[in-house]
This record gives structure tokens, sequence and C-alpha cells, in this order.
């Protein structure tokens, strides 16, 4: 017991050192990602992101994705960057900035995710569109609509994906997915993804 003292004095000290006044603030560390602003996220329309050039306080801002896929920043103007992943994009604007600084150091972040939207139709508590902060599959998506009314045919649910011109209708059986006899027909549903459940 006694031996841990020392450890827990020096964090006291550590944090009222941190807390007075006249002494430099610790770095803020930055926020972990979101789960579908990492890797292989793309930038959708209504997206909000955080794009920081490194020591330039004037092009350091956050930016909506307007509805033409396009950004605007200071410099370059318009930018196209829905459908691009985030570290595409930084790609994208650090060539860009090399015209007016030596060395650019840019930082793309997801501040807002407002693209991956969903809707659901039908036999459910709450029709409509869903916004998703994250990757949802196709029971969490029921759930957040309030779930089933009594009159829902859970094995003739619909998934209506526009996958380009043609938009494909992927039939699922839900008592088969909660039974564990089809987990694979739990889908992670994409931006844009219909639920219709007759």
């Amino acid at each position: 017991m006694w031996k841990c003292l020392p450890r827990v004095t020096a964090a006291w000290v550590l944090a009222l050192a941190i807390a007075s006044p006249g002494l430099a603030a610790p770095p803020i560390a930055e926020k972990a990602p979101d789960p579908s602003t990492a890797g292989d996220y793309r930038i959708g329309v209504g997206d909000v992101l955080n794009i920081q050039v490194w020591k330039e306080v004037d092009l350091t801002r956050s930016v909506p994705v307007r509805p033409d896929g396009k950004i605007s920043f200071p410099l370059l103007d318009d930018l196209q960057a829905a459908g691009l992943t985030p570290l595409e994009l930084k790609l994208v604007l650090t060539e860009r900035l090399k015209q007016y600084l030596s060395e650019p150091r840019v930082t793309v972040l997801v501040e807002e995710v407002n693209s991956y939207k969903v809707y659901v139709m039908g036999e459910v508590v709450t029709q409509g569109a869903l916004i998703l902060k994250n990757k949802t599959d196709l029971l969490q998506v029921i759930s957040l609509a309030g779930g089933f009314t009594a009159f829902a045919k859970k094995k003739e649910i619909i998934i209506i994906r526009n996958n380009g011109k043609n938009g494909a209708r992927i039939t699922v059986n839900y008592e088969k997915i909660l039974s564990g006899k089809s987990p694979e027909q739990n889908l992670i549903l994409e931006p844009g993804d219909t639920v219709v459940v007759p």
C-alpha cells in the first residue's frame, strides 16, 4: 500500500502544476477518430471536414461538403471532396498548396458525419431517414427505427441498394439471422440503402 504513495503524490503534483495559472497549458491530445472516419471511409455530401495546415492559422478551418460534392478552401477555390477518403483529400490539398507553401503539412478530419444516411420504410415503429455515425448492420438499423410493428413480415425484408444505374434488391429473412442459421444476411448497410419491411 505505501509503495503506491509516491506515484499518487507525483500525479497530484502534476495535476496541480497543470491547473496553476501562469503555466503553459499541456498540449491537447487529438480525439480518437470515429470508426466511420478512418481507413476506407468515403467523404460524402453534408459531411463537415476539419482541415488543419500546420503553422497556418488562416488555412485551418471547418468546411462543409456542399451538395455538388465540393468544398471551398482559401487559395484553392473549389475542390472535389465527396467520394475521396480523408487521406486522399489530404494528398490533394498538400499537392495544391505546394504552389503557395514550401512544405505544407495538412491534416483532414471528418468532424461531422452527415452523409451516411439510410432509409427505413414499412412496418417499423419509426419510418424515415437515419443518419448513421459508423458502420451499422441491418439488425441495428431496425432497432434504431424502434423495431417492428405487429404486422411486419420479418421473413421478407428487402434492402434496396443503389449501386450505380441498376439498383440491387436483396431479400433478407430476419428470423434466420436471429436464430443463427443465416448470420451472413445481417448485412452492413451502405449510404443510400433503403430497408423495406412489408
